[in-house]
């Protein structure tokens, strides 16, 4: 049996109606839910509240059902067809997409973060405001299957209404990528789960590199030593890399802009802002340009933040999942434990910091599980506090991860490139062409 778009939709309406009605656990498992991504996801025009209603009907749980089975239960004259199309949409979810194509029925969309394309078809009402796109407008939208994975020609449905953000320019466009990123990490590679297990890999990788290079997965430095030595690693591992994929290591910055008709100072401004926003580096971007085999991934620029620079210690602890963290008090704290005085203070700090990681607690706790014992209870204020049945409930509430997210550390895909080299050609066009070929101050000039 094949059912219509016009079906399809009305099936979402009634689930939507079904999941906005509830006042029994479903309403208070959805109000927990929105609570939690909207407190915790960033604040860019990608956060938007339209989309939590969606998400929460696909990936929300209410007890051991999720909300679409909640509805099937409650619906028994579906057909076995529709339920089956309920429970695909499970498998929906959200993308940064361009528009290719538009069709009279539909449009077909290229996911950005994978390049995967996907024909979707529109009821009547959704064709009416499809009538303003154009292609290369970008969409951020919710989508799911309205064909089984069977179908030699499967097609997609909206499960969201689209936020349109317009035609962007290549750097603006890069941005907005890293800004998905940022918001929605569960869905970087929902469509391509090749890609995140390069990326997952590459931070394993990251990890064992770090180990080997600096004699283990802990390192404390001053800052400008530090500093040093983390580029004189990102060096190395750079060239492994370079040497694994095909490209020219020995290719500076200045050498890409010429082969590519581009200042260096044009060039090096107009990656900066995208190569940061994707967490790549933007020599080995312009490096990607020129080679006509792209690798699959490309690894992020890793160097010690400005602020740490001047610091007196800075440690760098490296996980092979978590990613990694800089701390500036962790030899403090370590020497406080050596020396059995009270830690509390270093060990709210780390609750409290968002950007530590639970990894770090997680160490500690392993290692003095006596003295963190201690700490805890003086911090939670509960002198009945036990590690082995409360620790996980008090990172829950101080709003630590139990599993870790894919860190800042991991590799990104490389067909992104071709944005980057449409971006310098855009900007090169742009711009009047200089009379004279001069010197650019920066990166490395002087």
């Amino acid at each position: 049996m094949t059912i219509t778009i016009e079906r399809a939709k009305a099936l979402k309406q009634a689930l939507n109606d079904f999941v906005l009605d509830a006042e029994d656990d479903l309403a208070t498992a959805l109000e927990s839910f929105s609570a939690a991504q909207l407190s915790q996801a960033k604040q860019t025009d990608l956060n938007r509240r339209d989309l939590v209603v969606d998400r929460f009907i696909t990936e929300g749980r209410v007890n051991d059902q999720t909300p679409i089975e909640r509805f099937i239960a409650a619906e028994s004259d579906l057909s076995a067809a529709e339920q089956s199309l309920l429970q695909g949409w499970h498998k929906s979810f959200i993308g940064l997409f361009a528009v290719t194509q538009l069709f009279d029925d539909g449009l077909e969309l290229m996911n950005w973060t994978t390049a995967k394309h996907y024909r979707l078809l529109l009821n009547e009402s959704e064709q009416q405001v499809a009538i303003k796109l154009k292609a290369g407008d970008i969409l951020l939208a919710q989508i799911g299957r309205l064909h089984p994975a069977s179908d030699p020609n499967p097609s997609w449905m909206l499960l969201s209404k689209w936020i349109s953000l317009g035609r962007l320019g290549k750097p603006k466009l890069a941005v907005a990528i890293g800004n998905f990123k940022q918001t929605y990490r569960d869905h970087l590679y929902s469509d391509a789960p090749e890609l995140l297990v390069e990326a997952w890999q590459s931070v394993e990788t990251y990890h064992q590199e770090f180990a080997n290079f600096f004699g283990g997965s802990e390192v404390t430095l001053p800052g400008y030593q530090l500093a040093k030595k983390l580029s004189e690693f990102q060096t190395l591992t750079a060239e492994k890399q370079l040497a694994k994929s095909g490209l020219d290591g020995s290719k500076s910055l200045q050498d890409v802009a010429e082969e590519t008709g581009v200042s260096e100072a044009e060039l090096q401004a107009e990656l900066a802002e995208a190569a940061a926003a994707l967490g790549a580096d933007a020599k080995r971007m312009a490096q990607v340009m020129q080679s006509k085999q792209p690798a699959a991934m490309v690894s992020p620029k890793v160097e010690l933040p400005p602020h740490l620079k001047k610091a007196e210690q800075v440690t760098i602890l490296t996980h092979p999942r978590w990613g990694q963290v800089f701390l500036t008090d962790y030899a403090q704290l370590q020497a406080t434990i050596a020396a059995d005085s009270d830690i509390q203070p270093y060990v709210q700090k780390y609750l409290q910091d968002p950007e530590i990681p639970t990894f770090v607690l997680q160490a500690l706790v392993q290692q003095h599980p006596q003295q963190m014992e201690t700490a805890l209870q003086a911090v939670s204020q509960r002198s009945d506090f036990q590690m082995d049945s409360d620790l996980e409930d008090l990172l829950r509430a101080q709003g630590k991860s139990l599993t870790p997210e894919l860190p800042e550390i991991a590799s990104v895909p490389l067909h992104l490139h071709h944005l980057f080299q449409a971006a310098v050609v855009e900007v090169s066009k742009d711009r009047p062409k200089k009379q004279a070929k001069s010197k650019a101050a920066g990166f490395g000039r002087s």
